[in-house]
């Protein structure tokens, strides 16, 4: 797990800020280690700074602290103290205090290893903050932009013929290492990048044992990730989210920040392709698409997908981005199913009736009642209305009731033809049908079901008095608005 303590962003090499001539910053002690990095700076006249440190500072000071007469055991005490609490580096103002760095400080950070850095009088040390401010931000957008430039490389792999080998030679490209897929057994299925050593393979293999269930017992008794580092080698195993026993381990040289995006994705894009491949279900699909393409009946291919009951699942990413095809398939994988299809805004997953739908971060989802193929359309159309629903709300789950109701009680025919009688003024129009029946299912409110159309409230209104008009009726009276809601519950 990442280090709490640390900012989410990329730290930058003291070298870096040296760089910058607009600083002006000498290194006057210390060892000129290109791998010291700085993740923030921060200003302190403290004698004991030590209590305000959290580790990777560059420590600023313009000297204030020291008294008058101060010896060698002032600043080897005052040094240790900001090693002690992981400071990265000290920056030395010469000015207003001191006209020079003292003698017995730059001795100090000599023997501890301290990098100290001379800042000279026209720099502020708000200057030097936000230099590095800057160096962070550069650094971040590359990162992301390393991470999307992954992701679609991923994605693309995942789409070729031989789809596992490519993902992992992608995977070992873009971390510099060595990327292996481990079989439920413990025995490596395929592998991409350059051998690590014997130390660190058989490290790697350990690992994955660590993150692979067993099988007897429950499925978060185990970690789904675990690091370590061996001869030097950072080795980081992934428990494939399928529930075959997969794991993905890395074997990489250094750990960059995107490492572990990279790699999480890679890692579901493979529990989707693995679980396909190992229970055969990707033959079965094929095959089930031939059979529709060929004039045969869903129920007779439904078998070929592993159950006779589904419910359709239909999610929309919180905010306004569209879903990608990586995001679909992350939220296929949550669900636990592959079959999963994008259709503009929305992604829409079939998921077996045994296994139970949960909140997915990130998603507002809407969930039908359990439907055999033949009534499938039936199934979409109310995972649709529950998901509008759920974002009118603001509520990210919301499942169709499939209790019984009072509709069951009177006989389907009847039901129907009582139905298209009723409704029979605003059937032509499907604008006017939704609306209702939206406005019905969300308690007469005008707002809610403006967001759960993406119309203004204002159509809403002008909908539902084309509805009232067009009906000859009061939807006020809750007989009335009762009758219409069975009505439309049969359409």
């Amino acid at each position: 797990m990442p280090d709490p303590t640390v900012p989410p962003t990329p730290p930058v090499p003291l070298d870096a800020l040296l760089a910058r001539a607009d600083l002006g910053l000498r290194r006057i002690a210390g060892p000129a280690d290109p791998a010291v990095v700085v993740h923030w700076a921060h200003t302190s006249e403290m004698a004991d700074p030590y209590p305000y440190l959290l580790g990777g500072e560059l420590l600023l000071s313009a000297g204030v602290h020291i008294p008058d007469g101060a010896g060698a055991g002032y600043f080897d005490a005052y040094v240790s103290r900001i090693v002690a609490a992981g400071g990265a580096a000290l920056g030395f103002g010469v000015a207003p205090v001191h006209d020079t760095v003292p003698g017995a400080l730059v001795e100090a950070c000599e023997m501890h290893g301290l990098p100290l850095l001379e800042v000279p009088p026209r720099t502020t040390f708000s200057a030097v903050a936000r230099a590095l401010w800057q160096l962070m931000a550069q650094a971040r957008t590359a990162e992301l932009r390393r991470v999307t430039e992954a992701q679609q490389s991923l994605a693309t792999a995942a789409a070729r013929p031989d789809p596992v080998p490519a993902v992992l030679q992608q995977l070992a490209r873009r971390l510099g290492g060595r990327a292996v897929l481990y079989g439920p057994e413990g025995t490596p299925v395929a592998g991409a990048g350059p051998d690590p050593g014997a130390e660190a393979r058989t490290a790697l293999a350990k690992l994955a044992e660590v993150v692979r269930p067993s099988g007897q017992e429950p499925s978060d008794a185990r970690p789904s990730s675990a690091s370590d580092t061996v001869a030097g080698v950072r080795l980081v195993a992934h428990a494939l989210g399928n529930g075959e026993g997969f794991v993905l381990g890395t074997a990489a040289p250094q750990r960059d920040a995107g490492d572990h995006t990279i790699a999480s994705v890679a890692a579901v894009l493979l529990s989707l392709l693995t679980g396909e491949r190992h229970g055969g279900s990707g033959a079965d699909r094929s095959s089930a698409l031939v059979r529709l393409l060929l004039g045969a009946a869903p129920s007779e291919v439904a078998p070929l997908l592993g159950g006779d009951r589904w419910r359709v699942v239909r999610g929309r990413p919180d905010g306004r981005a569209a879903p990608d095809p990586v995001a679909a398939s992350a939220l296929g994988a949550a669900l636990g199913s592959s079959l999963v299809d994008v259709a503009g805004e929305v992604v829409r997953v079939l998921v077996p009736d045994g296994r139970t739908v949960e909140r997915v971060p990130g998603w507002t989802l809407g969930v039908s009642a359990a439907a055999a193929p033949r009534d499938w359309p039936g199934a979409a159309a109310q995972a649709s209305r529950s998901r509008a629903r759920a974002r009118a709300t603001r509520t990210p789950l919301l499942r169709h009731g499939d209790r019984p109701a009072l509709t069951d009680l009177v006989p389907p025919h009847d039901a129907d033809a009582h139905a298209r009688a009723l409704l029979a003024p605003i059937e032509r129009s499907p604008a006017l049908v939704d609306t209702l029946r939206t406005w019905l299912s969300l308690h007469g409110s005008w707002d809610r079901t403006a967001v759960a159309l993406d119309v203004h409230r204002n159509t809403v209104r002008q909908r539902i008095a084309r509805c009232a008009a067009l009906l000859d009726t009061d939807l006020d009276d809750p007989d009335v608005r009762m009758e219409l809601w069975f009505a439309l519950r049969r359409t």
